[in-house]
């Protein structure tokens, strides 16, 4: 079987957010299955040079786009990594100038090009999907366009297309009327039943209409999107398709996240010696941020963006009787200025006992995972969510609130039959959130045979892509058996 990935990143040439990760991940261990898959994205001019020197020029040829007189570039590279084979599509005019997103009104131009040079350029590479697996709505109209534009190829009479929605809120909107002058799609797909959407043309709606299968990053959000709540106005057009819907959870990379052999630590530990090492871990993390320097501190961590979305109002509301005598409070993330600047006073107001880090690194993350007692994921809604499956790997605890993929993975702790991963709360609510919170407090201080059983059904579980692989297999089977 034949599989050809294409988004707009990939890790690790590019990334903005989990997107990428999927993109670099999911291919290996698709791999593993026994797939032939590759992968295919723009050639960003942010692209790291070290991966740029790998890359080998293939060809180029020229492609009409819409409207427009005059065809345009279309260069194609390629390199190997890891045993996976990428494509990179090169135009000078839509991503020499670097970063994968830049405002809107481009952005609908650069991918529009980039989903249907993903097509032209099939057949110049000799390679033949029998799934092309689209990601978000900057591959939305490659589905649209293998229907219409390129509906009699060969391409067409064997490909089945798959589009993954990783993050609904953005769809590729605009007037018809740009879509349609810069796409070159024909008049019909720019009615009620295709891409026309509250007057505008929008193109991830075009994705869910052409797909044969459309697939959510967890069972939940599956669910969810076909909900007011969570639909973002498509929950009419989700729940027309159901059919078609279905959610497989992501993974993580299990080698790029391990206790046992990650380098960022302080020390490496396993299954066996996970009580001892996150402990030292803790007291050396304490230690760097100029905390109190105490093992017997509840340590609660947070890595997040600053963002309403992420539950941090309800954070903000519950701080105060959250920092007792007992516990420290450890953040790392950058976003809204309202956040960063109260995280930042918080950490004035409590010194030794609050560390808010307003910014990034993933050296600090993983210290932080291998530190904490508990992670909090306490967000509005999360398609999937990728901090409670890290935050498994590395033994700290999850408390989430109970939606998307956070209520698929975390199984909520039960005292009366010792079993569950992770503490959860239904309703958005701050007051359930600090229950919850004291909640494991009150297992982590009183009954401490419990929570190391908690740790070890959280550091045993296995959320690596390998699971997940399982899955996609099936569903492209099941496509690849459709006449």
């Amino acid at each position: 079987m034949k599989v050809l990935f294409a988004g707009s990143e990939c890790y690790p040439f590019v990334k903005t957010g989990g997107l990428a990760d999927v993109m670099g991940a999911l291919p290996k261990a698709l791999k593993a299955e026994g797939i032939d898959v590759r992968v295919i994205l723009p050639k960003y001019g942010c692209i790291p040079d070290r991966f740029k020197e790998k890359m080998e020029y293939i060809t180029h040829f020229y492609m009409r786009l819409g409207n427009n007189p005059f065809e345009k570039y279309v260069g194609l590279l390629t390199c190997e990594l890891d045993g996976i084979t990428y494509y990179f599509i090169d135009n000078e005019e839509y991503y020499s100038y670097g970063n994968p997103y830049t405002d809107i009104i481009n952005d609908i131009e650069r991918y529009i090009f980039f989903s249907k040079a993903v097509l032209a350029a099939l057949p110049v590479l000799d390679f033949l999907p029998d799934i092309i697996h689209c990601h978000d709505w900057q591959a939305a109209l490659i589905p649209v366009y293998l229907r219409t534009l390129f509906k009699d190829t060969e391409m067409a009479h064997k490909a089945k297309t798959v589009f993954t929605i990783h993050n609904l809120k953005f769809q590729g909107i605009h007037s018809p009327h740009y879509i349609q002058s810069l796409s070159g799609l024909p008049d019909y797909v720019f009615g009620m039943n295709d891409l026309l959407h509250n007057k505008d043309a929008n193109m991830l709606k075009g994705a869910i209409v052409f797909s044969d299968k459309v697939t959510t990053v967890s069972e939940t959000y599956a669910w969810e999107i076909t909900t007011p709540e969570y639909g973002e106005s498509l929950e009419g057009v989700l729940s027309y398709y159901q059919y078609k819907l279905c959610g497989i959870v992501n993974g993580i990379d299990y080698e790029v996240y391990n206790p046992e052999t990650d380098s960022r630590l302080f020390k490496n530990y396993g299954t066996k010696d996970f009580v001892t090492g996150k402990r030292e871990n803790k007291l050396k993390l304490q230690e760097e941020l100029g905390l109190e320097v105490n093992k017997d501190k509840f340590v609660i961590g947070l890595i997040s963006r600053l963002t309403d979305q992420k539950g941090l109002d309800l954070v903000s509301s519950i701080i105060e009787p959250l920092i007792d005598g007992n516990t420290q409070f450890i953040l790392i993330g950058t976003g809204d200025p309202w956040y960063e600047g109260m995280f930042r006073e918080l950490e004035n107001r409590y010194k030794g006992q609050v560390s808010s880090n307003i910014m990034y690194s993933d050296e600090r993350a993983r210290k932080l995972y291998a530190a904490a007692d508990i992670m909090l994921v306490p967000s509005r809604f999360e398609p999937c969510g990728l901090t409670q499956l890290m935050a498994f790997r590395y033994g700290a605890i999850p408390v989430v609130r109970e939606t998307g993929g956070l209520k698929d993975t975390v199984q909520p702790y039960n005292e009366y039959e010792e079993t569950g991963n992770g503490f959860s709360f239904d309703r958005y609510d701050a007051g359930l959130l600090l229950d919850t919170i004291n909640y494991a407090k009150t297992v982590y201080f009183e009954r401490q045979k419990s929570w190391r059983g908690i740790m070890r059904r959280a550091i045993t579980a296995d959320y690596s892509w390998n699971v997940s692989a399982e899955k996609y297999k099936f569903l492209y089977q099941e496509l690849e058996s459709w006449q």
